[in-house]
């Protein structure tokens, strides 16, 4: 399992210039070789090297090894946008959007992230510090900082790129670590989760993860950007700039300790997870206007990740299941009927007249098909 450890540099001012000329380099760079590939339509890593990699090296003061991730970086990022256009993420074909996509070539910020190998960036963990290849040459003894568990895990399973990024005006590196597998145990039933924005996610055993708190906090913040975009002032777009990614890291702490409950309390009864397919979702449902908004800032991908990441640590089976009619299905009886739903918080079943929270019950129906998923799959594989 890979898994993504950000741990946070603390450079001297020269060291900070070095870093900055480097990621200012690298990325120039990467916008150069992202033009010519467009303009000549050449996008395999091997031929797009061939055109460009002596030129970056000498134009640009890039090392071999820096070269070379700089054009990986480009061949990615059109490889990329061609599993987009596929998948029809960007529209069909001819649409305003895609067009747009497709008609000009992918930009690189400069300040954005640049990945290293070991070849370009060692680590002294005992030192707490980094040495990393730079346009002005080794700057070695880069300090950092992370937490015990993190630098357990960096020092046990680090393998493979680490990604420098510079944000809000701090530097960072993303290591990649490589930790085993561990074997998944046979569940003892399922927790089935229901994924909702009244409450984020309410489990079979009736665990409501109340999205009141999350809610609140990201309507202040649509108030707080309206007013402040209304000003125009440049103290209101520094503050705007400041605030940017507040409520982004407000929703993944609330969705790392909601996924962090889950997970313990499915490892303590010996319980597999059963969560919601909502791939898709956001396409296929349509809303009114008003309540778009909402939709598209559940974060419920980021959730389900949390929960899969955690639970696959933990040795814990998880299963994704459809969720077609859990909402309108009796626990029960499994009588389906959309009069099962008089109003959003209320399950009462028109046949049998089993009476729930609508969450729970569709949690429930999300456990039973988690265990029905588990029992086909595991015969399909015991049959082979």
């Amino acid at each position: 399992m890979r898994l993504v450890v950000q741990v946070k540099l603390l450079p001297t001012p020269e060291q900070e210039a070095a870093l900055e000329a480097t990621l200012r380099a690298c990325n120039d760079a990467a916008m150069w070789v992202s033009t010519l590939a467009h303009e000549q339509r050449v996008f395999g890593n091997y031929d797009l090297r061939k055109h460009v990699y002596g030129q970056i090296k000498d134009e640009y003061g890039l090392a071999a090894q820096a070269a070379q991730h700089v054009i990986k970086k480009v061949t990615d990022a059109y490889t990329t946008l061609k599993s987009n256009i596929r998948a029809g993420n960007l529209g069909a074909q001819g649409s305003r959007r895609r067009e747009r996509a497709e008609g000009k070539p992918i930009a690189f910020r400069p300040q954005a992230a640049q990945p290293f190998d070991d070849r370009c960036l060692s680590w002294q963990m005992g030192a707490q510090t980094v040495s990393i290849w730079t346009v002005t040459g080794r700057m070695k003894s880069i300090a950092f900082t992370a937490s015990a568990d993190q630098l357990k895990t960096l020092a046990a399973w680090r393998k493979g790129e680490s990604d420098l990024v510079h944000r809000d005006g701090m530097w960072f590196l993303m290591a990649t670590c490589d930790l085993p597998d561990r074997p998944v145990r046979t569940p003892d039933g399922f927790v089935g989760v229901d994924l909702g924005i009244a409450d984020i996610a309410t489990t079979s055993d009736g665990v409501h993860h109340s999205g009141k708190g999350l809610n609140a906090v990201r309507h202040r913040h649509r108030e707080l950007r309206r007013r402040l975009q209304a000003k125009k002032t440049k103290s209101a777009k520094r503050l705007l700039k400041r605030r940017r990614r507040k409520e982004a890291r407000f929703a993944a702490n609330t969705n790392h300790a909601i996924a962090k409950q889950i997970v313990t309390e499915a490892e303590r009864t010996g319980q597999g997870i059963a969560l919601e397919d909502l791939s898709g979702i956001r396409d296929r449902v349509r809303l009114r206007k008003p309540q778009r908004v909402t939709l598209h800032s559940w974060s419920f991908h980021q959730l389900g990740g949390f929960v899969a990441y955690k639970a696959a640590r933990a040795g814990i089976a998880l299963v994704y299941v459809d969720p077609a009619f859990t909402s309108q299905q009796c626990s029960r009886c499994g009588h389906v009927d959309k009069k099962n739903r008089p109003d959003q918080e209320t399950f009462l079943c028109t046949s049998c007249g089993f009476a729930e929270h609508a969450d729970v019950n569709a949690a429930r129906n999300i456990a039973s098909r988690g265990v029905a998923g588990w029992a086909v799959s595991h015969a399909v594989d015991d049959a082979a």
